[in-house]
């Protein structure tokens, strides 16, 4: 039984609990207990204490965190009324070493033992948040930060691979949570300590078995939250390397909002909380089939749309006189085709006509001009024996074989020589003096 111990040289409270107090048959009651507890710390002084903080969580507008002592493990809650947060300088948080002005308290009712700052400074960053920004510095300029070499998720994964404490809330979160949104989602949990010495190697022992498994489309690391120093595990440069060269995409789920491991840097998706997590690897089935839906009646409306469109201008061309009664455009057509075509006839008849005038005039020129008429006549052609016609007596002497030629035939005569032209025939009557 915890009991009333009083401080050299100090008085008890009026009303504290000593050992004669109380008894297994005449116990003391929880409340007497703690407010003795109570008014005991109450009497403690304000200390100024120096260190670095590892939790600051802004609640109602008062903020509760832990200090942590810059030489060893030791640490101690806080509480930072919103009155005092007023003149806080802006920046302090996490990571940051300070000078507080404390005064230790003790609630009654919970039996929480805290202390309360009344001022606070800003002295430096931490040792551990050092540390950490000057490896989330050097991975960065490795370029494992780079939003380039982040991998999309799949819309629907086949299979969930989940990296989790074993039956922690987040796991509970995660299955919960996606299987609302698609009950038929499959998992592969793999469970792993998510703070203390045993984190980094057993996570990292997951994610490999995980990534090495050719059913797991995504991996989900989750972690239901909690204060900076418990998710360091998270920010070890042994995870980080090794969710880098990961094949499979790697979903962060460690902490809540304002938690930000390294880890969610390397990672191909960051989630705020394993609830995000899961909303973000899964799709919602009712979004899914309302977007269905949507899509559905654009296309039904799209195409009714065109349809009546379509009806309108068919309408438009049956409507069209030509449509409704094609004779009224084919009548016209066929009188001036009637027209043309008569036209055409009377042009062709009246070219021939020509032509055959001018083919009589051509064959009576013909006739007139051909020696065969003139032969008809009663003319004659001679010509001695090597073909040449005679035009002068002198071509034929006396006894030259010639040739005459009349208008049906030819026959062959011997010359007498040139003859007077007293003594022969005249030229005019076609006769010559020959001898047959």
């Amino acid at each position: 039984m915890t009991s009333f111990q009083a401080v050299p040289g100090q008085a008890a409270p009026p009303d504290a609990v000593h050992p004669r107090d109380s008894s297994p048959q005449a116990p003391t009651s929880v409340s007497r207990l703690n407010e003795t507890i109570r008014d005991f710390v109450q009497r403690w002084n304000a200390v100024w204490v120096e260190g670095e903080i590892t939790a600051w969580n802004l609640r109602g507008g008062h903020v509760f965190g832990r200090l942590k002592d810059t030489g060893s493990d030791a640490m101690f809650s806080f509480r930072l009324w919103s009155s005092t947060l007023q003149r806080t300088p802006d920046g302090v948080g996490v990571g940051d070493r300070v000078v507080a002005c404390v005064k230790s308290d003790y609630f009654v009712k919970t039996g929480d033992f805290t202390f309360t700052v009344s001022a606070i400074r800003r002295t430096g960053l931490g040792d551990q948040l050092e540390r950490l920004e000057r490896l989330r510095a050097q991975l960065r300029a490795e370029g494992l930060f780079d939003p380039a070499r982040k991998r999309p998720l799949p819309f629907l994964p086949r299979l969930i691979g989940l990296v989790t404490g074993e039956r922690s809330d987040a796991e509970k979160d995660v299955h919960r949570n996606a299987e609302r949104r698609w009950p038929h989602v499959r998992f592969r949990t793999v469970h792993a300590a998510v703070q203390g010495d045993r984190c980094v190697p057993e996570t990292i022992a997951a994610l490999q078995r995980l990534d090495a498994d050719p059913e797991v489309d995504v991996i989900v690391i989750a972690r239901g939250g909690g204060d900076p120093q418990s998710l360091l595990g998270f920010s070890d440069e042994r995870l980080i390397r090794a969710v880098a060269a990961a094949s499979t995409p790697v979903v962060s789920a460690i902490g809540h909002e304002n938690d930000h491991p390294l880890l969610d840097d390397v990672a191909d998706v960051r989630a705020s909380t394993p609830t995000d997590a899961a909303r973000r690897v899964v799709p919602d089935v009712a979004e899914q089939r309302a977007l269905v839906q949507q899509l559905r009646a654009r296309a039904r409306t799209r195409l009714t749309h065109r349809i009546g469109h379509d009806l309108a201008q068919l309408d438009q061309l049956r409507s069209r006189p030509v449509l409704r009664d094609p004779s009224s455009m084919l009548t016209p057509r066929a009188h001036e085709l009637f027209l043309l075509t008569s036209r055409g006839r009377e042009l062709v008849s009246r070219r021939m006509d020509a032509a055959m005038r001018t083919t009589a005039e051509l064959r009576a020129s013909l006739r007139a001009l051909s020696p065969g008429a003139t032969l008809e006549r009663g003319y004659a052609i001679a010509h001695v024996a090597d073909g040449v016609i005679v035009r002068d007596a002198a071509q034929a002497p006396s006894g030259a074989e010639v040739v005459v030629t009349v208008a049906r035939g030819s026959f062959a005569t011997r010359s007498e020589g040139e003859i007077a032209e007293s003594a022969g025939a005249d030229p005019a009557d076609g006769r010559v003096g020959a001898q047959a």
